[in-house]
């Protein structure tokens, strides 16, 4: 090929166009290192992002791309994950370990590149692997792009509220233990508002998270659960909630005395400083349906305190006024939100919902029992048993390659790392939600599965939860694409006759939901964006027993349509 001298100017002015596109980016600088913290009256130190608990707030534009330059300092490998954000055509700064990259060695950089596209409103960034995101976590902010404002009037102030979950033993060894003993991971000592337990713990009076606020006002509350195991209620004493958004989407607003929120998800709610001058308990604690199964029935608090000029109002009281929650197992209480919550669907913010369905998919979600290895002695249940969770009765079992993950596979055409066959649909039917299920159901096959799709796939996909072993809620998180969530009930889902309840017109676009207790949820997305995307339970030990799968979206024809390629200073396995 002759290069001619406007060849020559082409290329230049590629080249530049590119360097100030690189240039113009934004950099984020996240160190991830341990750090000591004293919480509930004992010392430990904790793996953090630049030495805080929460980690730092990410404050974005919508439809911006910023680098995150992410510094392993710590003695642990890590990945960072964007929760919510679809990352368009760019799988490889999604994060989750051994599914899209191995991980940042210690000592070793990653400079993440974030693609915001649709998101606006809340979102959140946390760690990928092991059990780190139980410390390694943090906001992420998407204001409107210039020009454009709120669907709300403009709160006076805006604060992120992250929901945690707090061990006073290291979280490295409640993960250890989980895996080998295969038995229930130890339960948490306290939840957290804002990385603090609340002063109805020990030793915690003194940084309990305050919000000071004046009459009159109106906050914009960033909700986020951080948390490990549990969904959570959360109120704040005589003050309503106006939730106006979920998940990076906005929704038609509505009133509500509290919320349930699962873990993974986000919600913005508007909060009005409209009470008597005092001060009032927000507090949260866990919503935890399974029988007989042990989990943390603590209650976290922070303060609202009304302020007039620089005067902080006393407590009328002896002590703060404390909201009502409902009880630990109220799960009529506990789909408050999914039953109100509808899009926004004006003309600044429409919806897409899918209505010719090109791919119809039904995915149990169960918690299992596997047997113990031979010669080793297991904690699970009823016996010799370990705990196990499955998708379509297919416990996910990460590559056992530690050399390679499945995008680098499937990027390169490397066999033998993944096989294509997961399910469309049970291998067995039964009743999911009976009592008394049958033992033998209880055991699933143990495998690295995918499912391929088609770009441009119209899916629909019902997720329905059993009684097997523990019926339970399934907070369920899908990486790469949001979801509308057409419908939902409790019982076994009914092809025949639940359909006819959805709603096509606007219902909620999300990223994470849950799926009730011995219930379904239906959702739809397009298959737009090529790659590999995992998708899994956001309770962490379910996730951890393997209630997941991974997705593979295809390329389409056109070149918008396709992968772009990796990073070069993707990290290497070992």
């Amino acid at each position: 090929m002759r290069i001619t001298p406007s060849v020559l100017q082409f290329l230049g002015i590629l080249f530049l166009n590119v360097l100030i596109t690189t240039q113009a980016l934004r950099h984020y600088k996240f160190v991830v290192r341990d750090a000591p913290f004293t919480k509930l009256c004992s010392a430990k130190n904790i793996l953090t992002v630049n030495g805080e608990f929460p980690g730092p707030t990410l404050y974005v534009t919508k439809g911006e791309s910023i680098i995150v330059d992410v510094y392993n300092r710590a003695n642990y490998n890590i990945t960072i994950h964007w929760h919510g954000v679809n990352q368009p055509r760019y799988p490889w700064s999604d994060g989750p370990e051994f599914i899209t990259q191995c991980a940042i060695q210690p000592g070793g950089l990653f400079s993440q590149k974030v693609i915001f596209s649709e998101e606006e409103g809340t979102l959140w960034w946390h760690a990928h692997s092991d059990w780190s995101r139980a410390t390694v976590h943090g906001a992420i902010v998407i204001k409107p792009k210039p020009g454009h404002t709120y669907p709300f009037p403009k709160p006076d102030r805006e604060v992120p509220m992250i929901l945690g979950e707090w061990w006073k033993q290291d979280v490295v060894k409640v993960f250890d233990d989980l895996v080998s003993t295969g038995a229930d991971a130890a339960i948490s000592d306290s939840y957290t508002i804002n990385g603090q337990p609340g002063d109805l713990h020990p030793c915690s009076a003194n940084e309990t998270f305050k919000l000071n606020v004046e009459h009159g006002k109106t906050y914009l509350l960033r909700m986020i659960n951080a948390a490990m195991q549990d969904l959570l209620f959360f109120a704040i004493a005589k003050h309503q909630l106006t939730v106006v958004g979920s998940d990076g989407s906005y929704v038609k607003p509505f009133k509500v005395d509290y919320i349930t929120i699962s873990p993974g998800q986000t919600m913005d709610v508007l909060l009005e400083a409209n009470q008597p001058l005092d001060q009032y308990y927000m507090a949260a604690k866990a919503y935890s349906s399974a029988f007989n199964v042990r989990f943390d029935n603590t209650t976290t608090t922070a303060i609202l305190q009304y302020k007039k000029g620089n005067y902080i109002i006393p407590s009328s009281i002896s002590t703060p006024h404390m909201p009502s929650l409902p009880s630990f197992n109220d799960t009529n209480s506990s789909v408050n939100i999914i039953t109100q919550m509808r899009s926004l669907a004006d003309e600044a913010h429409p919806v897409d919902v899918p209505l010719n369905i090109t791919t119809n998919l039904f995915y149990t979600v169960s918690v299992n029992s596997l047997p113990c290895p031979n010669g080793t002695i297991c904690k699970g249940p009823r016996g010799n048993n370990r705990f196990a969770a499955s998708m379509n009765n297919v416990s996910f079992q990460l590559p056992q390659n530690n050399n390679i993950n499945i995008l680098q596979a499937y990027y390169n055409n490397i066999s033998g790392v993944f096989s294509e066959n997961f399910p469309d649909v049970p291998p067995l039917l039964f009743d999911f939600t009976a009592s008394n299920l049958s033992t033998f159901l209880r055991t699933p096959s143990v495998d690295t599965e995918v499912k391929v799709l088609e770009y441009g796939s119209t899916v629909e996909l019902v997720l329905q939860g059993t009684n097997l072993l523990a019926g339970t809620e399934h907070p369920m998180h899908l990486h790469g694409h949001s979801f509308y969530v057409v419908g939902w009930g409790f019982g076994n889902y009914n092809k025949d006759k639940d359909p006819f309840n959805y709603n096509l017109v606007d219902p909620p676009y999300q990223n994470t939901v849950a799926v009730p207790k011995n219930g379904w949820v239906a959702i739809r997305f397009q298959t737009k964006n090529p790659g590999v995307w995992f998708m899994h339970c956001h309770l962490e030990r379910h996730v951890s027993w393997g209630m997941a799968m991974t997705f593979i979206v295809k390329n389409g024809n056109n070149p918008g349509q396709q992968m772009l390629p990796p990073p070069p200073d993707m990290p290497r396995c070992n």
